[in-house]
């Protein structure tokens, strides 16, 4: 068993993960209908595909696993001495796939600005046409902002993008972070409001590989990451946070959001925003995923919350796995996560005995999707909301509802997978409402032992697929309670990080507006939200 896990080779796309960048963003998404002139449908579908949010290898091997899960203990580590240090390499090419063009980020800066650039140019009668693709766009770059103001604080921003708006190299100013914050929360209101009234066309539909061309999933997609935000500003914040949430949950025909319609059981396809894989993923994730140790179940999330509960999810994200005797395969008999404090001997002698990530779901899913936003999240965020400034009843449904949500989504990831491996089916109704209702889980105690399992069952949610969002939310709210061995670290990363280091890219070559951050760009300061 364990040497069909590791027949992956670390190396099968190491050959094609970074492409030419030679020739200009224009040349490269010129409109096949015309003759000349850099086409915005073009640009606009190449910042959707996008290998930082799919379960590709590279985002998921170097930057998730390696940073985010680790922190968030979304995803087990090897418990070296140098675990809580970041990979400067690996960093810095997240940082520069969000910048420029060609990496596995698809530049969403980059592509944005030359969007601009390119609408810019159009005449009056033509802007009209492709504003919905201006306006998606936004919504997409701004998703992708917040997630790297969370990881760092202040970025370039405004000043972004020089090559593409001015064919110049003006080394960006580093935005202050609060300040990027309302650009994104006033910027996602607006294109709301704009997809309020808008009407698809053909070829926005055709271009459009997030949503099809749904105007009203965009609406809601605007919505909910604004929601996102308010929530992730609402401790530092709170007056701002509290008048905006509540104005958006008190009216839900002027904002419709990611919920499922407020279903548990519900269809995450016709709901949540996935970005659906447009090649077969399954030898590169799995490569991924089965290297030492990262496949293992996570410690506090299987031991502590979920085997406690009995929870219905463990058979479709974890396979209790076990030892091959002759030609028998003989599994473990009950479901049990490697302890975190054991070393990386001793995660390699015992391998066998513990639990591993459910391979259906996640190891060798070729569908598996990128996860931008879902239900289950969105009605977690309103649970806190309403149980801290409304109705402890709606709260109560909304957190009922966010976790039947889940286990509907897990369930959905697993049976995505057609290659004939065995993929489960979601139990019953009455075994569902039991697990919410009537474990450990349930909605019940005190204020802060509601927000205990609000977030916790959150960041169980989240997983190391969405582990960027578990990290942030882990440090914005300091739920779940994790602990982080200390013993034989190396000296200065004997704590996980609070943030980010600047990449030493950015560090070198934009050094005159580096040196205005340097003093904030250390592993222990705080996002500007983080205040608990």
């Amino acid at each position: 068993m364990k040497k069909l896990i590791y027949t992956v080779s670390l190396f099968l796309l190491l050959t094609t993960l970074f492409s030419s960048c030679e020739k200009s963003l224009e040349e490269k998404y010129n409109n096949p209908d015309k003759t000349a002139g850099a086409d915005i449908p073009g640009f606009f579908t190449a910042m959707l595909n996008n290998d930082r949010v799919r379960p590709s290898y590279w985002n998921v091997r170097t930057f998730l696993l390696m940073q985010p899960a680790l922190y968030s203990q979304t995803a087990y580590f090897g418990n070296s001495n140098g675990a809580y240090k970041q990979n400067d390499s690996y960093v810095q090419q997240y940082w520069e796939d969000f910048y420029t063009s060609g990496g596995n980020g698809s530049g969403s800066m980059a592509m944005y600005r030359a969007m601009e650039t390119a609408y810019a140019s159009l005449p009056d009668a033509q802007k009209t046409d492709r504003e919905i693709f201006m306006q998606a766009a936004k919504v997409v770059l701004y998703d992708q902002t917040s997630q790297m103001v969370d990881l760092w604080g202040d970025i370039p921003f405004s000043e972004t993008g020089s090559l593409e708006t001015s064919s110049t190299i003006i080394n960006a100013r580093f935005d202050d972070q609060v300040e990027v914050y309302n650009t994104l929360l006033s910027g996602l209101d607006e294109a709301a409001t704009y997809f309020a009234t808008a009407t698809s066309t053909a070829t926005f539909a055709k271009y459009d590989i997030l949503s099809k061309g749904n105007v009203s999933k965009w609406q809601r997609y605007a919505n909910s990451i604004r929601l996102r935000l308010l929530m992730r500003i609402s401790n530092v914040n709170e007056t701002t946070a509290r008048t905006e949430v509540l104005k958006m949950l008190s009216n839900a025909s002027q904002y419709p959001l990611i919920d499922g319609d407020n279903t548990g059981d519900y269809n995450p396809v016709n709901s949540d925003v996935l970005l659906m894989p447009l090649t077969n993923n399954t030898a590169s994730l799995n490569s991924a995923l089965t290297e030492l140790p990262s496949h293992y179940a996570p410690d506090y999330m299987l031991n502590t919350v979920m085997l406690g509960s009995n929870d219905p999810r463990m058979p479709v994200m974890f396979d209790k796995f076990g030892i091959t005797v002759g030609s028998a395969f003989i599994p473990n008999p009950t479901y049990r996560a490697m302890p975190i404090t054991f070393t990386s001997e001793e995660q390699e002698a015992n391998f066998s005995s513990y639990s591993i990530l459910d391979s259906a779901t996640f190891l060798g899913n070729p569908s598996l999707p990128g996860i931008v936003i879902t239900a289950s999240e969105v009605n977690f965020l309103k649970s806190e909301a309403y149980l801290r400034w409304g109705s402890d009843a709606e709260a109560k449904v909304a957190y009922e509802n966010a976790v039947k949500q889940s286990i509907s989504f897990y369930y959905y990831l697993n049976n995505l997978n057609t290659t004939g491996v065995k993929t489960e089916t979601k139990p019953v109704t009455s075994v569902i409402l039991d697990f919410v209702t009537t474990s450990n889980i349930a909605y019940s105690g005190n204020s802060s032992d509601k927000l205990a399992k609000i977030m916790t069952q959150k960041w169980l949610h989240f997983g190391f697929l969405q582990s960027t969002q578990a990290w942030s939310e882990y440090r914005r709210t300091g739920y779940p309670s994790l602990t982080f061995p200390a013993t034989g670290k190396l000296a200065g990363f004997t704590t996980s990080p609070t943030r980010l280091l600047y990449p030493s890219s950015e560090r070198t070559n934009n050094i005159d507006n580096y040196q205005n951050v340097a003093a904030k760009d250390t592993r222990t300061a705080k996002i500007f939200w983080d205040v608990n």
